[in-house]
């Protein structure tokens, strides 16, 4: 079965994020995209830890699901989403499990998506003469888990009150180590890898490998987030992660963010230990037996291999990848990374925006001020990158999406040069598709009633965006949308990259240039 999973969020306790960020918002928000499995986020901060017990509770597998009080008195006829878009509520009504999709184990509703323990701390802190500033995931599977390690936070100073995701003076190192001393099943993934200000790549506050950044624990680091700004073609040009997954989730801070990033997981079972084989994968298990020798041993074997496959031809591509096994990721759903706020390199101050290539040109200081730019994400891939985009081999092919056990084919990109990565698709927001085809703002009742008919019709907002026919859609919403989705699938559309905390902008429709191209009445979060 496929998994449709956002693992990155954050609660009402975090800075710049919506009030309404409870636990039932939540899942009634992954309920309406068609998520199945959902971070609890924060679980960090003991407030939110309090609501999470309160609303949640372990159902064996690792995992956790409502509570039957919970679910009853948030799902009946009546109950409403939060008014974070617009001035009308947005019901949602329970349905049968026939109509609904798919009853994950343990879940006492129909397509009410489980939860699984995973919060993002922030380690600020000097190393090698540099401040850096690394924001890190940590997945674990049990409360139990989740308290020791918050104890033993606390034990070394760390204040989790302070915020939803923390501020710590732990290096990466040694959170690394603390976590995996408590829980040694424990999953640390870096997040949003490239964003300049907080992140293991970022070009202010990071590192130029994860080896240099995690030191003796780099080995148990098996993938990265790709954050807004990059998308997993962008990843495989670095030689370190070619034996590591790519992940994608959306660190929402309101519920309609949730899933403009997610990772769609291939599973015999729906467990936590099923999602952290999918993310080693095969090669992960052997590589960790290889890994009980020194570091040194490990970086020489990972560089003959390296070696041994560096002409990059198809038939021949990096064998050191995870093979598939009855746990893999299946595909990844992206967000134009042009969109991203720190897509390109730029001074939004001025107003200059530059590409990689205009950046060798013109250099990095901002030519309106001379104040230095804040390099994008792009630029700082090139500088990382071992190989160039021309080698991937980029393609487009198709693969299965499945929904209710019914498989349909949908359009991927993949890479010829490394065929068992898993593919990704570009995705974007059906409220965003919507508006942009009626000509109304996002939070308007004319945006969001065409949307609720076409999730609660349809199975979902993300089965909309990937694989119901237009014929179906136009019947729902009208030709326009449907017009509007069909582009998106095919990648028609226009994109104006993003720079220095601006969010770009992806339009549909070629008409209207004549306005600004950057949107600022996007959502923009102070931190990143």
């Amino acid at each position: 079965m496929q998994v449709i999973a956002d693992l990155q969020l954050h609660s009402r306790f975090s800075r710049a994020v919506s009030p309404q960020m409870t636990i039932p918002n939540i899942a009634l928000w992954a309920k309406r995209k068609g998520i199945g499995l959902v971070a609890t986020g924060d679980w960090t901060h003991p407030l939110w830890m309090r609501e999470i017990k309160a609303s949640l509770e372990e159902v064996g597998n690792g995992l956790l699901a409502l509570r039957a009080e919970v679910a009853s008195k948030n799902l009946d006829p009546g109950f409403s989403l939060s008014r974070e878009q617009s001035p009308t509520n947005i019901d949602i009504h329970r349905r049968s499990q026939s109509e609904s999709g798919q009853n994950f184990s343990g879940s006492p509703h129909a397509n009410i998506p489980l939860f699984l323990l995973a919060t993002e701390v922030s380690c600020i802190y000097s190393q090698a003469g540099r401040v850096r500033r690394v924001h890190t995931l940590i997945w674990v599977p049990s409360l139990a888990s989740a308290d020791n390690i918050n104890k033993e936070m606390t034990r070394r100073g760390c204040n989790l009150m302070s915020d939803g995701r923390p501020i710590i003076g732990l290096t990466s190192i040694q959170v690394a180590e603390l976590v995996f001393s408590v829980e040694p099943n424990a999953l640390i993934i870096p997040a949003h890898a490239w964003t300049p200000w907080f992140s293991v790549y970022g070009s202010l506050g990071g590192f130029d490998s994860l080896e240099e950044a995690f030191g003796p624990f780099a080995k148990n680091i098996y993938a990265i987030e790709t954050g807004l700004s990059s998308n997993p073609a962008m990843n495989w040009r670095i030689r370190e992660l070619d034996h590591r997954s790519i992940v994608s989730f959306s660190d929402a801070h309101s519920g309609p963010k949730l899933g403009r990033e997610a990772t769609v997981f291939e599973l015999s079972e729906l467990s936590y230990e099923a999602i952290r084989t999918a993310i080693i994968g095969k090669q992960g298990v052997n590589k960790q037996k290889l890994d009980v020798g020194s570091g040194k041993l490990d970086r020489e074997v990972r560089s003959q291999k390296l070696d041994q496959t560096s002409n990059f031809q198809s038939q021949n591509p990096i064998s050191n990848f995870p093979s598939p096994t009855s746990h893999s990721i299946a595909f990844t759903i992206e967000f134009y990374p042009e969109e991203g706020k720190y897509h390109y390199t730029g001074h939004r101050a001025c107003n200059i925006r530059l590409s990689p290539e205009e950046t060798k040109k013109k250099g990095v200081a901002c030519p309106v001020c001379g104040k230095p730019l804040t390099q994008g994400v792009m630029q700082r891939v090139e500088e990382l990158a071992g190989r160039s985009e021309e080698e991937l081999q980029i393609e487009l092919r198709f693969t299965n999406y499945e929904l209710r056990e019914k498989k349909t084919q949908i359009q991927v990109t993949g890479s010829k040069t490394f065929p068992n990565r898993p593919p990704f698709v570009m995705l974007v927001p059906l409220q965003e598709i919507i508006a942009e085809s009626i000509g109304s703002p996002v939070a308007s009742p004319k945006v969001q009633g065409p949307y609720q008919t076409l999730t609660d019709a349809l199975g979902g907002e993300f089965n909309v965006l990937l694989s119901v026919s237009i014929s179906d859609i136009t019947k729902a919403a009208g030709e326009r949308v449907a017009q509007g989705i069909e582009k998106v699938r095919r990648g028609d559309i226009v994109i104006d990259p993003g720079y220095d905390g601006v969010f770009g902008v992806v339009k549909i429709w070629k008409e209207g240039e004549e306005k600004p191209l950057l949107d600022s009445s996007k959502e923009q979060l102070s931190m990143f």
